[in-house]
């Protein structure tokens, strides 16, 4: 843990190097900010957004001399507010607070209706990464990954998985664990994570995608096993849980929350929050409420970040088409 933990602040150190003399040398012609900066949240109040990250808000605000208010645009799967900050000005005062389903998944699902937020927008920073994990009941036959897939084969097209609705991220790591293992499970949509667990307990469907902080309890009880986490490396919380990739390489599921700004937003703002962001990462005290909460901080370039959203579109893009998968 503490390896791990400094190299994690190692590379924040030189991340946080590397953008200083870039906030440095450019003078921005106006200064910046002016006003309270508005993060547009895409989903309901509650949550990341508003609940788990509030003390990375209220630290930034103060990096940045101006409150940070988070205002909930929820509707059309995210694409709500991406749409209402793409349209906003890009004078820094308006940012989108991003997540893996809005940003790369509904693009891939409903390119026509959705559009490439890519295009009208702009990345800062990764804050952090959230991993799911796949579980089973206590007292289900396959007891790790390797005997799930061969039970599930042997059963082809009998077993089926829950998530919290179509298109979610939940839906897309069952769609990937299909296409990774050469299976057939069925994807049974559910209102959230709570009806999913409570039919997995109920034998009523075999196995879910969950976020890994609703998990644990259920996990700590031994009413539900974990048989593996979806980020390519294993997760604080859970250090002796395999990931997937351990046995199907390159299987990922990363739902993170991320900052992006209005197309056009100068390059010394974004690069000022992603600094600020950064460092306030690197703190002991807001990485362990992170983790505490399953989640893995990042604090990336802006670079890094718009790279991540480049490879997860394509990657989702790449898996609606290979395995169909429809819009409702």
């Amino acid at each position: 843990m503490k390896t791990y933990r400094f190299c994690l602040q190692s590379l924040l150190f030189a991340f946080v190097l590397c953008l200083a003399p870039i906030v440095g040398a450019q003078t921005q012609e106006q200064p910046w900010p002016v006003k309270p900066i508005r993060i547009i949240n895409p989903f309901a109040p509650g949550g990341f957004g508003d609940g788990v990250a509030r003390p990375l808000w209220d630290q930034l605000g103060q990096a940045l001399g101006q409150p940070i208010l988070i205002e909930s645009q929820a509707g059309a799967n995210g694409a709500l507010a991406s749409s209402v900050v793409s349209r906003a000005a890009p004078d820094g005062h308006t940012l989108l607070l991003a997540n893996l389903g809005p940003i790369a998944i509904n693009p891939a699902l409903r390119p026509q209706a959705i559009g490439d937020p890519s295009k009208e927008l702009v990345a800062i920073t990764q804050i952090v990464s959230g991993p799911l994990v796949l579980v089973v009941r206590g007292d289900f036959p396959a007891k790790d990954l390797q005997a799930l897939i061969e039970y599930a084969k042997a059963n082809s097209g009998k077993l089926s998985y829950g998530s919290v609705g179509h298109g979610s991220t939940t839906h897309l790591a069952g769609e990937l664990l299909n296409l990774k293992a050469g299976l057939d499970l069925l994807q049974i949509p559910y209102k959230g994570a709570a009806p999913v667990i409570t039919n997995i307990l109920g034998k009523q469907i075999e196995m879910g995608f969950i976020n890994i902080s609703i998990a644990k309890p259920h996990l700590d009880s031994g009413q539900l096993r974990a048989l593996g986490v979806t980020t390519l490396t294993r997760a604080t919380i859970f250090p002796n849980l395999p990931a997937i990739a351990e046995r199907l390489p390159d299987f990922e599921v990363n739902p993170w929350w991320g900052l992006m700004a209005p197309f056009g937003t100068p390059q010394t703002i974004i690069h000022r929050i992603a600094l600020e962001t950064t460092k306030i990462l690197m703190k002991p005290d807001i990485a362990d409420r992170f983790r505490q909460n399953g989640l893995e901080p990042e604090g990336t370039t802006p670079e890094l970040f718009s790279q991540k959203v480049a490879s997860d579109t394509a990657k989702w893009r790449q898996l609606v088409q290979t395995n169909n998968i429809k819009p409702e």
